[in-house]
């Protein structure tokens, strides 16, 4: 049967106005159901409007008038204003409740999406309160060796996931442990879609205990075209910005996949390694005669040692045959040399003093004799270091003529041209 809507009747005086609008709004029409509807969506959007202009500028006012950190960090990432989101649903979950024309049914579904929506913005506040907290702790003195920026987004994933469930149950007027049951059979298809964030918590976890990786470290994973620092942790992700200022986001659960370089224990103990050999004209090797052992004794670097040397060969040269360079005990030059490299390093005031230095032969090659120095510098910086690794070098292959000794280097066109021109 339809229901024709009825006029409205005359008043005579505003009251009966106000009287006959409610009356006309109780009766069962379609029009008056729909603007009974819609005078509760217009006083939520009023309140609504009033609280977010109230609301947010209070809570403004407070957070200027404390020292505390804390909550200028919730102001910066909106928990207070998307809570204040929630005076307008509430507006019409009870307003809807006040209209009498609305049937039951319409009224119940009304009421399901409000509070659906009400839990929609607690999950975006929560949110919001979670990405607060792990700012407040990326500024604690131990955020760099414990982040836990992968564990805050687990938890907003598991928050977001079980609120999904509660707002699908809400929808549907149904208990949401009733909708958890109907998940059980997908149980497969959440592992395969989650696969990368469950590997990527289990990295998380075991980068974060065994403290692994930290930000503004500097690693190296060949494999994977990184090579610099850790500007970033997540749970997917680690992101490092490369020396040639490439960015490379590398997933988590990569890093323990593989093996890795992470440099942080050169920075941590104060000193960077010099490694690196210069090769010797095997040619150029010699001892060394009487007139050399008075030359290296004017050495600074080399006094001691030379005194110390030609006493104990002044000892040992007692026997008749002694003459002979089989029967003697004398030095060399490329000996002397490595000696006086050692003393150089050991008084060169950027050289780690507790460290490990040496000068050492390595296994001769078809380029020579590898005379190579191991030390570390002083300076882990990157520029420093390579200064102070030049300079050494610098001195030694300088140095290197004054013990008669020649570093090797192939021959260029230059030296086929010389030799050509001596041949003639």
């Amino acid at each position: 049967m339809t229901v024709v809507a009825r006029p409205l009747q005359e008043p005579s005086d505003s009251a009966g106005v106000a009287r006959a609008i409610v009356d006309w709004l109780g009766e069962p029409t379609l029009a008056s159901q729909a603007a009974g509807f819609l005078l509760v969506l217009l006083a939520a959007y009023v309140v609504d409007k009033l609280a977010r202009g109230i609301i947010p500028p209070l809570i403004a006012r407070l957070v200027e008038g404390t020292t505390f950190r804390w909550d200028d960090v919730l102001y910066r990432h909106r928990v207070f204003e998307r809570l204040s989101h929630l005076v307008g649903v509430v507006a019409v979950y009870y307003g809807v409740q006040f209209v009498p024309s609305l049937s039951p049914e319409f009224k119940d579904l009304v009421s399901r999406v409000a509070a659906a929506v009400m839990v929609l913005i607690g999950l975006l506040a929560a949110g919001a309160f979670l990405s607060a907290i792990s700012e407040l702790y990326a500024e604690a003195p131990t955020a760099q060796s414990r982040p836990i920026k992968g564990y805050v987004q687990v938890a907003k994933i598991v928050m977001y996931v079980l609120g999904g469930v509660v707002i699908l149950a809400t929808l549907l007027g149904r208990s949401p442990l009733l909708v958890l049951s109907g998940f059980g059979a997908m149980t497969a298809v959440l592992l395969l879609v989650f696969r990368d964030t469950i590997l990527s918590f289990v990295a998380s976890l075991q980068i974060s205990s065994y403290d692994m990786v930290r930000e503004g470290d500097w690693i190296e994973i060949p494999s994977l075209g990184v090579d610099g620092d850790v500007l970033d942790i997540s749970l997917h992700t680690i992101k490092v910005q490369n020396w040639d200022k490439t960015i490379v986001t590398v997933p988590t659960h990569k890093l323990i996949e593989g093996s890795f370089k992470n440099w942080r224990g050169m920075s941590e103990s104060g000193g960077r390694r010099i490694k690196r050999a210069v090769y010797v004209d095997m040619n150029t090797i010699r001892f060394l005669e009487a007139d050399d052992l008075e030359r290296f004794e004017r050495f600074a670097l080399l006094t001691d040692y030379m005194r110390s040397k030609r006493e104990d060969l002044a000892a040992e040269a007692a026997d008749t045959e002694s003459a002979l360079v089989a029967n003697a005990r004398r030095l060399t030059n490329i000996g002397t040399f490595r000696v006086y490299i050692a003393n150089y390093l050991r008084q060169h005031p950027k050289i780690h003093e507790g460290m490990t230095l040496m000068v050492r032969q390595l296994d001769s090659t078809p380029d020579g004799l590898p005379l190579q120095v191991y030390a570390f510098s002083n300076d882990t910086d990157w520029v420093t270091y390579e200064g102070i690794q030049s300079d050494i070098f610098d001195h030694i292959l300088a140095i290197a003529p004054e013990f008669d000794l020649r570093v090797f280097q192939h021959p260029a066109g230059r030296d086929f041209a010389a030799a050509l021109e001596r041949s003639r």
